[in-house]
């Protein structure tokens, strides 16, 4: 599954009676901890309310060449904002439309009026409307500007501007919130900027799926044990699927069957389609376990509650002939792809939602988001492939003129040596695949880990739900109390 093994992109879907916590421990999360949880909204859930507004960036801020500016979109709700003691939250927009990251980080909007908060979502670079060069902005040449430095500095030139827009918020604090590649940008914005935010929520933040700091392998293998939890011969049937499509696709007639049985929008007719249909596959089952929330939910598509519990309920027979093995793929599939039933046909060029920019993360991929990813066939089930640098430095090459730098990130962010760093908590799921390559264990007393075990994909930036498991509220409940924490410290100090 070259497309899939080669780049995967990252998705963001979405106080405790301890003060401190020890390095080398997760944070525990006493049940008491559940009281000081934010209230749930009721449904029907109203649509967010905010402005939406611009401010004027410099495309390069750290050179003197390109003098061009651009207009970043921001938005912001200020209904619970009390000027004098109010605090600003800050999303940390990554690699899409800053409008659905915001409809879907409920946890922000649940905690608004307990911090008398001013809420800010910023838009990433080269994502959504903030596009430097406009509809040229994506020539190779004009890329060059993408990358996570000059987002941070985006942010901190917006968080500045802020503070002259609304003079009553010059002395208020900013936190930092982000899920996965935003939330990677939360922790590395706390880190660089430790001037502009009091602290940071990184929520499922794979900061350390880089280089050699994590087995290659890990991602998949978390992926296949959330399946193997939930159905006897679930992840065994996925395994001998490949095998199965293999022998199908070896003929004419066999490719005809595959493209009907799976319902597919177009013809399978060669063996690059093929290709492209098993990628299809591996990155659906990936969506499914990163979007494996215990209630219905419309992040990357309309999904049951605990879907991957839905799809194992079609893959219980491993050793079943080829056609009835991969008819029964199709249905599970269709837990992921038509669950709304509106779908008439199934479409392999597409896998999540239209809001996430795919083509902008993949430039990030291949030049400083170098992320190895591998698979065995016996840890995981998926079919093996090595990490292979050097065919993803050409692949990235022919397609974007660059070539990839996979120490630049540990260099310029410090990888594993963070220990100098502070007010930082780091949220992971026991199911989410990104947490093999997050921070799971405390470093500090201020660089906190926090483990949810029946999370996914940072379920905890999503809004409270009757349906979250009591992990998820003893989670939130401890990061609105370190926020406090954070925000305490920084108006003793000013």
């Amino acid at each position: 599954m070259p497309g899939l093994l080669l780049l995967l992109p990252l998705l963001s879907l979405g106080g405790a009676s301890c003060c401190c916590a020890s390095p080398g421990a997760s944070a525990v999360l006493h049940p008491a901890a559940a009281r000081s949880a934010p209230k749930p909204r009721q449904p029907p859930y109203a649509a967010p309310a905010y402005q939406t507004r611009y401010v004027t960036q410099k495309i390069d801020h750290f050179g003197f060449d390109e003098d061009g500016t651009f207009q970043q979109r921001y938005l912001v709700a200020d209904q619970h904002w009390k000027k004098d003691n109010g605090a600003t939250l800050f999303y940390t927009g990554n690699e899409g439309d800053i409008t659905w990251f915001c409809n879907n980080t409920g946890f922000m909007w649940d905690v608004a009026e307990e911090f008398n908060a001013m809420l800010v979502f910023a838009e990433h670079r080269y994502y959504g409307e903030s596009l430097p060069f406009g509809n040229k902005s994506y020539t190779a040449k004009n890329l060059n500007y993408l990358t996570s430095e000059q987002a941070l500095a985006d942010f901190a030139i917006l968080i500045q501007y802020l503070k002259t827009t609304f003079p009553e918020a010059q002395n208020a604090p900013v936190i930092a919130i982000g899920g996965s590649y935003g939330g990677m940008l939360a922790a590395w914005f706390r880190m660089k900027y430790p001037h502009v935010v009091a602290g940071a929520l990184a929520a499922s933040a794979p900061i350390w799926q880089f280089e050699n700091l994590v087995p290659c392998g890990t991602f998949y293998s978390i992926v296949t044990n959330d399946y193997k939890k939930s159905g006897q011969g679930c992840s065994e049937s996925i395994l001998s699927s490949w095998k199965a499509i293999e022998r199908l696709s070896s003929t004419a007639e066999g490719l005809h069957w595959l493209s009907s049985a799976l319902h597919l929008c177009s013809m399978l007719k060669t063996r690059e389609d093929v290709l492209m249909l098993k990628s299809w596959l591996g990155e659906t089952w990936v969506n499914l376990a990163m979007a494996n929330y215990p209630y219905e939910a419309d992040f990357l598509q309309p999904l049951p509650a605990w879907p991957i519990q839905v799809a194992c309920k079609y893959l219980k027979n491993p050793k079943q002939p080829d056609k009835s093995l991969l008819q029964n793929i199709f249905q599970a599939v269709n837990v992921y792809y038509n669950h709304s039933g509106h779908a008439s046909c199934l479409n392999i060029s597409q896998t999540a939602t239209g809001n996430l920019g795919q083509m902008g993360w993949f430039y990030q991929a291949c030049t400083e988001m170098v992320m190895p990813m591998c698979a065995d066939g016996i840890s995981d089930m998926f079919e093996p492939q090595k990490w292979d640098f050097h065919a993803f430095s050409e692949e990235c090459f022919k397609i974007w003129g660059v070539r990839p730098r996979p120490s630049w990130i540990l260099s310029v962010y410090g990888g594993k040596n963070i220990s100098s760093h502070s007010n930082i908590v780091f949220s992971n799921g026991g199911l989410d695949p990104w947490s093999g390559g997050g921070v799971t264990k405390n470093i500090t007393d201020s660089l906190i880990a926090i483990m949810i075990p029946e999370g996914a994909h940072h379920l905890d930036l999503r809004s409270n739900s009757p349906y979250d498991p009591q992990s998820v509220l003893r989670a939130r409940a401890l990061e609105a109390h370190y926020m406090k924490q954070w925000i305490e410290e920084f108006r003793h100090k000013h």
